[in-house]
């Protein structure tokens, strides 16, 4: 059974996230004041935000599936917006979230989380959604890939 595209991204963000408190558990603290933490990490909990809501709107706008176990469903291709600078901000925001979360548990290690993440993203979820987009847009897909960044 493959897991291209069946476990909703929110669900890998969380798992991930215990991941990364396990690590946390059993690896050195980074030196920093809770205050310092929490500042920081509220402030890319922010940015990680406001991509996903952008994210989401533009597609509200152009009336198309924000599911991402349905890339097939795509109805229209978003590619103005935020989509103009990403082409997976929901996921960069989500991203952004762990990364928060790492800082917030002052763990070098935790980042580790962020890339297995990633890694994870571009194998299961954004592969098979660009295969459907592929599928569906053809060469107006293939022009956007060409021109905007999967992540940043």
């Amino acid at each position: 059974m493959s897991l291209e595209a069946k476990v909703p991204p929110p669900i890998v963000t969380v798992a991930v996230g215990f991941i990364m408190w396990g690590f946390s558990r059993f690896a050195p603290q980074l030196t920093m004041t809770s205050g310092s933490r929490l500042a920081v990490s509220l402030i890319i909990v922010v940015c990680g935000l406001f991509f996903i809501v952008a994210g989401v709107l533009s597609f509200r706008s152009a009336r198309t599936t924000a599911n991402p176990t349905k890339p097939e469903k795509a109805s229209a291709l978003v590619d103005t917006g935020i989509y103009r600078f990403t082409r997976n901000p929901m996921y960069l925001g989500l991203s952004f979230i762990l990364a928060a979360w790492a800082i917030f548990l002052a763990s070098a290690w935790a980042m580790l989380g962020i890339a297995g993440f990633v890694l994870y993203m571009n194998r299961f979820q954004i592969a098979p959604e660009e295969r459907a987009l592929s599928g569906i847009f053809g060469s107006e897909f293939a022009a956007y890939k060409a021109s905007v960044r999967r992540w940043l």
